[in-house]
């Protein structure tokens, strides 16, 4: 009991002289990020350090000599020390309990008043707080250590003369979650908190209220909220709430709502309203959308299934029927690879059917549209590109699409263009092939102009005779060089109907076009420069026109015949060339001494 009695006095004496040497205030500028333990200053420190030192002293000189103490006294000396130092535990795990478990770091532009009596502390200008994944950022914060509570505002803002505008307002961030305030309290170690006129983005949508309130799970729980997709401060429309829950990242549920357009309320309004929010693709049912069209009677369109099949690529799958017999489906998908590729996919079949069966004015007509578009990135593969702008319909798909009959312009539009394009390039040998494939469509008259493919072959020159390892002096033929250049082209000129059912050889022209120039380049008798060259030009067609004379009707008669054919030309050329150097040193009597010597050259070829 002496013991106890006096730690329980140089306690109370620590106290008294820190309070009697320390100011109830200390104000300081700050320049560095700090904790709440760097606010005591150096002179604190070194009389807490003074002070410690004496305790333990005291301490030590007043523990009782246990060598002295008999076995019964020295097992009554530990259960007391247990008990007590069970007590002190308790007490400082209380104590923790009431406060915070990590240390605040904050920062002030401007300056810093700290309170020991009440622990709390003022941070003004620029402000920040930042406690485990909690930063809190404001011109003017208040921080009660002991209770964990933070206050923020803003400041007026000078040039405002009316003073209803406030600067540094405060903004709290935790985790993936942004709020912007007027005015915040919050707790650190309950992770609840008050703001008023909060401002905060979800996805695609920005939510704004009046009074907030956010509870431990991070849900927050609005008044007079508005909801919008516009991110101006003042929203030209939106959706009034008069109360609404937000579970940040998931959804938002709320009460009797109003839309408003240009701050006028509008007579449209709704008991009850559920937005999700999702980071993450899903699969689901897609609901079909119903009415009645006078000529296929009544629908269910648009329906079907949503893939989500990965974060890469997706697919949709739709539906649509008719009561009279008219159904039709498509796919559409979209895929992208990050800094590889990306595009989009759409195919539609429908088949329709117009009229009663068995009237005169029954019909019948299958139609497709196919879309594809695709981009790579140009620095995915330097040796090799990929690019895609498909769109393909049949004339009557248009005619028979409901979307088609509400868009005057697709309904006007008289031609489409698709086209393919792909290259590679074989840089260890120099094989270069690019090749496209364009298309055509005159919509009004149904008229189809396709060349598929387009494909272009170049290879580089090269030495064919030239040894890999060369000994001794090159060899004449190994300066023979070649190259080659190829082109094949298949086009057509067709009507919509008759594409599908043309022939390779009879309706298609084709063609192989082969270029081989060959050369070299010699010296003769250590002078004279040779350099031949041969040239060999092919092409290969599918069909050939004979020519003869008709004596009967006077005249030249063509006939097709199908087959392979080749027609080739050729040609041959040597170039020689050599230089003639000569000197004329001109008379003195008439240059004198400005001319020494005239070289001239003779390049005979």
């Amino acid at each position: 009991m002496r013991t106890k009695s006096v730690i329980a006095l140089l306690l109370c004496v620590a106290i008294f002289v820190v309070a009697a040497n320390d100011t109830p205030f200390a104000q300081r500028k700050l320049s560095r990020k700090t904790t709440l333990a760097d606010s005591i200053t150096n002179a604190d420190s070194t009389r807490l350090d003074t002070i410690a030192a004496h305790l333990a002293d005291s301490l030590e000189a007043n523990q009782p000599d246990t060598t002295k103490m008999d076995s019964m006294q020295l097992a009554i000396y530990r259960h007391n020390k247990a008990i007590d130092d069970s007590i002190h535990l308790d007490s400082l795990n209380r104590q923790r309990a009431n406060g915070i478990n990590s240390p605040v770091q904050y920062t002030a532009n401007d300056s810093l008043v700290y309170d020991a009596t009440s622990k709390t502390a003022r941070l003004y200008g620029q402000s920040t707080v930042k406690y485990e994944n909690m930063d809190l950022a404001a011109e003017k914060i208040h921080m009660s250590i002991d209770s964990s509570l933070v206050h923020a505002t803003g400041a007026k803002d000078p040039t405002d003369t009316t003073g209803h505008t406030l600067t540094g307002n405060p903004i709290f961030t935790m985790g993936s979650d942004k709020y912007e305030s007027d005015t915040m309290a919050f707790n650190f170690k309950t992770k609840k908190g008050l703001i008023s006129k909060v401002y905060t983005q979800q996805e695609e949508g920005f939510l704004q209220s009046e009074l907030s309130k956010r509870n431990a799970n991070g849900d927050i729980y609005l008044q007079h909220g508005r909801y919008t997709t516009c991110d101006a401060k003042h929203p030209d429309f939106y959706i009034a709430l008069s109360r609404a829950k937000v579970r940040p990242g998931k959804d938002v549920v709320f009460g009797p709502a109003y839309l408003v357009v240009a701050d006028v309320p509008l007579p449209l309004a709704i008991p009850y309203g559920f937005f999700p929010f999702t980071k993450s693709y899903s699969s689901g049912f897609i609901m079909p959308t119903y009415g009645d069209e006078s000529a296929r009677g009544f629908y269910l369109r648009d329906g079907g299934y949503y893939f989500a099949i990965n974060d890469k690529w997706d697919l949709k799958l739709l539906g649509e029927i008719y009561t009279k017999g008219s159904w039709g489906v498509s796919a559409a998908s979209n895929y992208n690879k990050r800094y590889r590729y990306s595009g989009s996919f759409y195919f539609s079949y429908q088949d329709t059917k117009n009229g009663d069966k068995g009237m005169p004015d029954y019909t019948k007509q299958t139609s497709f549209k196919v879309q594809w578009s695709h981009r790579q990135d140009s620095k995915a593969n330097p040796y090799s590109s990929l690019s895609a702008s498909v769109n393909f319909a049949t004339s009557s798909y248009e005619r028979n699409n409901l979307n088609s009959l509400y868009n005057p312009q697709t309904l006007t539009q008289s031609t489409r263009t698709s086209s393919v394009s792909w290259s590679t390039t074989f840089s260890s040998i120099g094989l270069s092939l690019s090749s496209t494939a364009n298309l055509s469509q005159n919509m009004r008259d149904s008229t189809i102009s396709m060349t598929l493919p387009d494909l272009n072959i170049s290879l580089s020159r090269f030495y064919p005779f030239k040894r890999k390892h060369i000994v001794g002096d090159e060899r004449w033929y190994e300066k023979i060089s070649m190259s080659y250049t190829g082109q094949i082209s298949n086009s057509i000129n067709t009507k919509e109907d008759k594409l599908m059912h043309s022939n390779l050889v009879k309706d298609w022209r084709n063609g192989w076009n082969h270029n081989i120039p060959i050369s070299g380049n010699f010296t003769l008798f250590n002078y004279i420069n040779v350099s031949p060259s041969f040239n060999f030009h092919d092409r290969m067609y599918t069909h050939k026109v004979m020519q003869s004379w008709d004596a009967a009707n006077q005249r030249v008669q063509n006939d097709t015949i199908y087959g392979f054919n080749n027609v080739y030309d050729y040609n041959f050329s040597i170039g020689l060339s050599t230089k003639l150097y000569g000197f004329f040193v001109p008379n003195r009597k008439i240059f004198g001494d400005k001319f020494q010597t005239i070289r001239h050259v003779i390049t005979p070829t």
